[in-house]
């Protein structure tokens, strides 16, 4: 018993030291870097869906201030620009029930980011989903509609954010080997 104890002990010894002696450092730790402290963020309203743009804008800046937890800031102030443009959205059924009844879809948010900062620019274009259930011969209600659509612009944004991150964290192994 205590010969099994003390090879637990030691894998565990092991593995701390391995995490924090091998330099690892979570993704989110290269986002403020790449993006900046103080961000400006631009929601593009698009004129041919205005009221799933509206949905999409009030959505993304909730979900950009508090993802990014950077300095949300005027547009002169800025260290960079996030910008979001509305493409499209499409629900999809995806589970029927015996009698032929909708009760889950899939909502696809089509977004594209651009960020923007300095003379450096990456676009990226996401779709976002976000699956839900919904009542056996209901419709798809405007408060199910706006939850769809916000659950799935903010997994776009976190794509998105998660992306920025990693060319943060190439760009800075490349400029520390320089």
């Amino acid at each position: 018993m205590k010969k099994l104890f003390t090879i637990h002990y030691s894998l565990f010894i092991l593995l701390v030291l391995l995490l924090t002696a091998c330099g690892y450092k979570p993704s989110s730790h290269f986002t403020p870097k790449t993006i900046g402290e103080k961000v400006y963020t631009e929601v593009e309203v698009s004129l041919s869906d205005p009221e799933n743009t509206v949905l999409v804008k009030d959505a993304l800046n909730r979900a950009l201030y508090s993802r990014l937890k950077s300095l949300a800031t005027t547009k002169e102030e800025a260290d960079s620009t996030i910008r979001v443009a509305y493409h499209s959205i499409k629900f999809t059924p995806l589970q029927y029930d015996k009698n032929g009844y909708v009760v889950y879809y899939q909502a696809n948010i089509r977004l594209k980011f651009e960020l923007i900062k300095g003379d450096n620019r990456e676009d990226r274009s996401i779709i976002g989903r976000y699956e839900f259930p919904i009542r056996p011969s209901a419709i798809i209600s405007n408060d199910l509609r706006f939850q769809a659509i916000e659950k799935g612009s903010m997994r776009a944004l976190d794509q998105f954010i998660a992306y920025i991150s990693s060319k943060g964290m190439v760009q800075l192994k490349i400029k520390n080997e320089k």
